[in-house]
């Protein structure tokens, strides 16, 4: 039998090419919808995979609300009719503008965005006024990963200063627990969760004054905690393609690899070594060597050289690997592969299927 990844005219290719499997991205799906009792609930991130096929799967899956990260995918999913979409990202400088032309541009797609200081969320108000409109937002909440919001101790007077301005809408909490990534799911959730009380206490002080804040927390790593809490909606993104780094950290949460690396052997250096055409710009490269790629159909490879172009992996004496043997690799990070590619090849029944452009990997679309 044919292993699941193998394409059976992958001749056909050249390569590096991102490579796609669309039944396991729909497998992927479903199992997050069943793993929460509200599919309402869930607001996942177009971040790893910044194609419209995707969100039009997405969306067929019931899924209605989505966050992003730029201006491009916020487009993109105003393309795609996406109801709702938090820019999960706090619009500075030209950015404010150009938030403002894509709720304009889109009218049918409800828009938010990100807010952590009052500068930003006046000259939003003085923009949406000019343009008649009411701007979505949410306060970002810094809840430990220490990159950008503000502390939650400080948030009521900022969200109530906010909510005092005219053609703003607040909206609610943001609370991003990036930092959260231990293996150990009960040391996880425990840290979820310290790092979860303060928005707690904040969203009771925000009831009390009058307010119903909407709360969104979390991404992939503390799904599963933040799924079993009422009232919460949920931001998991890498989910859908998952990657080799998730697949070994989070082995509780059932997502299969649904978007590999093609590459081939370009070189034999020596006799115990293989080059590969599976560079720093096609595989994600921020971390350690041994955390880049693993190929499925050769597990035992070990990675002992990087650059631009080229991968060099350890194969042993003997190996019996020659120039144009193909591999499929499992990268470590998914997210940040998949914006090294313009398109995806879409694999079906194991055969090449088409493409699915990486339209949002651009800064700019249209606007």
């Amino acid at each position: 039998m044919e292993e699941w990844f193998n394409i059976l005219n992958a001749e056909t290719l050249d390569t590096p090419a991102l490579v796609v499997y669309p039944d396991q991205v729909q497998r992927n799906l479903a199992q997050l919808t069943a793993s929460i009792a509200d599919v309402a609930r869930l607001r996942p991130h177009i971040k790893t995979h910044k194609s419209a096929e995707a969100v039009r799967l997405t969306l067929a899956a019931g899924i209605t609300k989505f966050k992003c990260a730029t201006i491009a995918e916020a487009e993109l999913l105003g393309e795609c009719q996406a109801p709702d979409v938090l820019l999960a990202y706090q619009p500075v400088g030209p950015k404010a503008q150009r938030f403002i032309t894509l709720m304009e541009r889109y009218p049918a797609t409800q828009f938010a965005c990100l807010v952590d200081h009052l500068t930003t969320a006046e000259q939003l108000n003085a923009l949406a006024a000019a343009a008649s409109l009411a701007v979505r937002m949410f306060i970002d909440l810094n809840v430990g990963m220490n990159r950008s919001g503000i502390a939650p101790a400080a948030a009521l007077a900022l969200y109530q200063q906010c909510a005092a301005l005219p053609h703003l809408e607040v909206m609610g909490l943001h609370a991003y627990d990036g930092h959260i990534h231990d293996e150990d799911l009960a040391v996880r959730t425990a840290r979820c969760h310290a790092a979860f009380a303060p928005v707690e206490a904040l969203a009771g002080q925000l009831r009390a004054a009058g307010f119903n804040p909407i709360i969104v927390a979390g991404g992939t790593p503390t799904f599963p905690v933040h799924a079993a809490r009422a009232g919460v909606e949920c931001s998991p993104g890498t989910f859908i393609y998952w990657d080799g780094g998730y697949g070994r950290a989070y082995a509780e949460q059932p997502f299969e690899p649904a978007a590999l690396v093609l590459s081939r052997v370009v070189s034999l250096p020596d006799a115990t070594k293989l080059c590969l055409d599976l560079g720093h710009k096609a595989v994600a490269s921020e971390s350690t060597l041994d955390k880049r790629v693993t190929f499925l159909n050769a597990p035992e490879l070990r990675v002992v050289g990087h650059s631009e172009e080229h991968l060099v992996v350890e194969a042993g004496p003997g190996h019996g690997y020659q120039l144009g043997d193909l591999l499929y690799g499992l990268p470590h990070h998914i997210c940040p592969t998949v914006a090294l590619y313009e398109r995806a090849v879409i694999i079906e029944n194991q055969r090449v299927a088409g493409e699915w452009p990486t339209l949002a990997r651009a800064r700019t679309i249209t606007i």
